[in-house]
């Protein structure tokens, strides 16, 4: 299989993942008016595709002589069912943002999901394998915290300017100020989930790529395979249950996806390929051995930095915050850096481990 073999190289691999889990959603968003449970069936068939197609290609080249199917074959059972498990979990994860992004935008949905999703995978992990500064861990989730708080603070603030703005022109029937709170509840309930699935995909790792010393557990191409796996075959489970009870615009039929544009599952299949790519380049970057090793830190930061990208894309380029008002602007701001300053501390905290 072919891994980083320079930090460089290590380097140029998570930053590839940072803008692919950054720039995915976009796919979605150029998809129109094309409902998520629709689009997210594409989108499975493209995360299994890009799985298959590095595989049996970067997983099987090289020159170490190991190949993906031995990885596969050598591994415990059980650490394809944790793999397969994982992908299950960030799934259902997933496509909550994804909805959330529907309802909300892009630079709601991934501040607060991914946000949260830090948080908690830093508690998790910090106690299955305590490591790194407390102090600095919990000052950084305590700042991203705080920019979650401010990001939902500038949602609310524009749905209720909008709200009155609509008011004013004639075009709401009552005055009565209320702002729907949907897609910060699905972002938090996606981010509770999205928190917890990759200190599942960790334990799938053998000793060599940082996992439990003395057991045959699975290199990352071989976790890519299985946690792609458990992300198609579990898409036509949780998507009956979003198509029958969806969390916006009516319940939608299994027929009306033979109804969409070419384009439309172009851009869905798009945009499984890209994410998957995103996650493919993690998991093989985070896997560098010896002097190509960038290290937890530098893996953390490139990795959550994804967050940023996708609510640049959505204030910048989406606009998903035009007409906002003086106050709301300030917030956003301030929710960037507050974001930025915890994520370094949370990133660097394992160099300045307590003694």
């Amino acid at each position: 299989m072919i891994l980083p073999h320079s930090y460089a190289v290590t380097l140029a691999v998570l930053f590839l993942s940072m803008i692919c889990w950054g720039s995915w959603a976009n796919t979605q968003k150029l998809s129109g008016k094309w409902r998520f449970e629709l689009f997210y069936f594409d989108f499975a068939f493209g995360v299994l595709l890009i799985a298959i197609v590095v595989s049996f290609t970067l997983g099987t080249l090289g020159y170490d002589g190991f190949f993906f199917l031995d990885d596969m074959l050598n591994a415990a059972k059980r650490y394809w069912l944790f793999g397969f498990g994982a992908g299950v979990i960030f799934n259902l994860a997933n496509m909550l943002l994804v909805g959330a992004i529907s309802v909300a935008g892009l630079a709601v949905a991934f501040p607060v999901g991914i946000g949260l999703a830090l948080i908690i995978g830093v508690v998790w992990n910090y106690l299955i394998k305590p490591q790194g500064n407390p102090f600095l861990l919990f000052i950084g989730c305590a700042l991203v915290l705080c920019a979650i708080i401010l990001d939902a603070l500038a949602y609310r603030a524009l749905e209720m300017l909008r709200l009155e703005e609509r008011a004013k022109s004639g075009k709401s029937k009552s005055t009565r100020r209320s702002v729907r709170l949907k897609g910060l509840t699905l972002s938090l309930v996606s981010g509770v989930l999205m928190g917890s699935f990759y200190p599942v995909v960790v334990m799938c790792k053998s000793a060599e790529w940082g996992g439990t010393a003395g057991e045959n557990g699975m290199g990352p191409y071989a976790i890519g395979f299985v946690f792609s796996l458990g992300i198609f075959a579990s898409t036509f489970v949780f998507n009956l249950f979003f198509m029958n009870l969806p969390v916006q615009g009516e319940p939608v039929e299994i027929l009306d996806y033979f109804k969409g544009t070419g384009k439309q599952h172009l851009l869905g299949l798009l945009g499984g390929m890209i994410w998957c790519a995103g996650a493919l380049a993690n998991f093989v970057g985070s896997s560098a051995q010896d002097q190509a090793q960038a290290g937890p830190a530098v893996s953390l930061a490139l990795g959550q930095g994804a967050t940023m990208i996708s609510a640049l894309w959505g204030l910048l380029y989406w606009k998903e915050f035009a007409g906002a008002d003086a106050r709301t602007k300030s917030l956003l701001v301030m929710m960037f850096v507050l974001f930025i300053c915890g994520l370094a501390m949370v990133s660097f905290a394992p160099l300045f481990t307590a003694r």
